[in-house]
């Protein structure tokens, strides 16, 4: 059985195939991760959104797609996956938590370099272990179909850091418009903000809003559904009303700054 790291792409099946395409993943992650040492404080923050935009789409294709199919194929795959589904929570917890962190603050920093462990031992955990086993059990013609299924539901997933949402089907798939929608657009003001077109402030309350609202959303117990105790964020469903705040905050934000 060898890891990714030792095999050519024709090896893994062919450029789409789902190994290739993690592995092509796994070189960029690398290289942003490379880039967020070397950053300075003001710097970080668009290197966090590349790598957002990065992880978690990757992420959430693999527990929709990947993973229900190695729980099926492998005797072990319940235990296998589960381990990367705790690395994926604790990606989410920490990316939350970086978001209320000051830039500069120690604690911020840890935060970041646990990340960064984070992420390099679930490529190890990957491609040295879960995808050689799949790469066993499946034909080079079947992993290039979940190539393409993965690259379908990673365009369409969200693009930031969601712990309470369900880590499996069918929570995280009920979870997925919504919040892929409020996320790609955070995206979007994010960089726009940082690019310095327009008013930043505007688009800084916007998106903060709009952030308050995917997180009022992800509390719906629909999205909880199929978790494993192991990796559920003991947490009180918010109320129904809950959303409505949020939705009223987020348009009087807009209509504040557009006065």
């Amino acid at each position: 059985m060898r890891s990714l790291a030792e095999q050519s792409t024709t090896e893994m099946g062919g450029r789409v195939s789902v190994l290739a395409r993690q592995k092509s993943d796994h070189v960029e992650l690398d290289r942003l991760l490379h880039r967020l040492d070397g950053a300075s404080h003001e710097d970080q923050l668009p290197v966090l959104i590349d790598l957002y935009r990065l992880v978690f789409p990757h992420a959430f294709a693999e527990e929709s797609v990947l993973w229900p199919v190695m729980r099926r194929v492998l005797p072990d795959g319940e235990e296998l996956t589960l381990q990367v589904e705790q690395e994926h929570q604790e990606v989410n917890e920490l990316v939350t938590r970086l978001e209320s962190l000051e830039p500069g603050t120690p604690e911020r920093t840890a935060a970041l370099d646990r990340l960064a462990e984070v992420l390099r031992e679930d490529v190890r955990d990957e491609e040295d272990e879960l995808f050689p086993r799949l790469q066993e059990r499946v034909s080079p013609a079947q992993l290039r179909m979940l190539g393409l299924a993965w690259e379908v539901v990673r365009r369409v997933a969200p693009t930031r850091a969601h712990p309470i949402v369900a880590r499996r089907p069918p929570g995280n798939v009920v979870s997925a418009l919504p919040l892929s929608v409020l996320d790609r657009t955070r995206d979007r003001l994010d960089s726009a903000r940082l690019r310095g077109g327009g008013s930043g402030r505007a688009r800084r309350g916007l998106s903060s809003g709009l952030a308050r609202l995917a997180h009022a959303i992800e509390r719906s117990p629909a999205m909880r559904r199929g978790e494993d105790p192991s990796t559920r964020v003991l947490r009180k469903p918010g109320p129904a009303w809950g959303l409505v705040i949020a939705a009223a905050a987020l348009v009087l934000t807009v209509w504040r700054r557009r006065r």
